[in-house]
């Protein structure tokens, strides 16, 4: 069995610690250079987010990824972490990859063929690998279409939950549940927080919320329904102060991870 590597005690001591986290994703395509995506991760850390995720599911491969990955490795004294598109999603420069399976995918690709052919890369370029069991919620973005998922109706919290548990039953040390980015231009907001309820409820493992979050009270709500950690891109990506941007979500984190703890 793999045993925990650097990046998994980290996260794991961090909320022992804190009791809720955050976690920054970068994708370089959405920057206009890739320092500017450099620039904003580090803000973003020196803002209060525990670590920082690199990559998205078109583009985020090659030269831009070795860049960003290493310039933002220079920046910042938190991991590095990729969140991979495909299996071009790897460079050298991170610490770690969440090493995921799609769970609700229709194409076996995305449940374990690519995971195939990428174990051995990721062995060699000695990148943690961090298991995890990723589900798609509706309206599930560009990943719904690129994954070809079979993606969770928002009402259905009893079907995310199942598929969480299955996820943990297989060996995935973290479970994330995720609704795609910028779902507001479909007319959709977060994962609902009776779906973050029940997926909390089904599991063991840390439960990461990620997509449609953008402002402190829908983070409020995500972490008060159970998330452990919230993974947040767009929000910070778009302002103006992505420091204080990152502030203001660390303050929510740390009053509601205060609260965790005391349970």
């Amino acid at each position: 069995m793999q045993k925990p590597g650097k990046v998994e005690r980290y996260i794991y001591e961090r909320l022992e610690q804190k009791g809720a986290l955050m976690f920054m994703l970068v994708d370089p395509v959405d920057y206009k250079t890739p320092d500017m995506a450099v620039k904003t991760a580090a803000e973003a850390h020196a803002g209060g987010a525990d670590l920082i995720l690199v990559g998205g599911s078109i583009g985020a491969q090659g030269e831009l990824l070795d860049y960003v990955t290493k310039g933002i490795k220079e920046a910042i004294g938190a991991p590095v972490v990729l969140f991979p598109g495909n299996i071009a999603t790897l460079t050298r420069h991170a610490d770690a990859v969440y090493f995921m399976s799609l769970l609700n995918a229709r194409n076996t690709y995305w449940i374990t063929n690519a995971q195939m052919l990428s174990a051995p890369l990721v062995k060699q370029m000695r990148i943690e690998p961090l298991p995890v069991g990723y589900i798609v919620v509706a309206p599930g973005g560009t990943v719904g279409w690129v994954g070809d998922v079979n993606m969770v109706p928002r009402e259905k919290s009893k079907i995310a939950a199942s598929l969480a548990l299955a996820g943990e039953f297989l060996g995935n040390k973290f479970i994330i549940t995720d609704v795609g980015s910028n779902p507001q231009t479909q007319g959709y907001g977060p994962v609902p927080h009776e779906m973050v309820r029940a997926v909390k409820d089904a599991i063991t493992v840390p439960y990461i919320v990620a997509g449609g979050i953008r402002d402190v009270d829908m983070l409020r709500t995500t972490i008060r329904s159970g998330a452990d950690i919230v993974q947040i891109g767009t929000a910070i990506e778009q302002s103006s102060e992505a420091r204080k941007q990152a502030e203001a979500f660390a303050k929510v984190i740390k009053e509601e991870g205060a609260k965790k703890l005391k349970k």
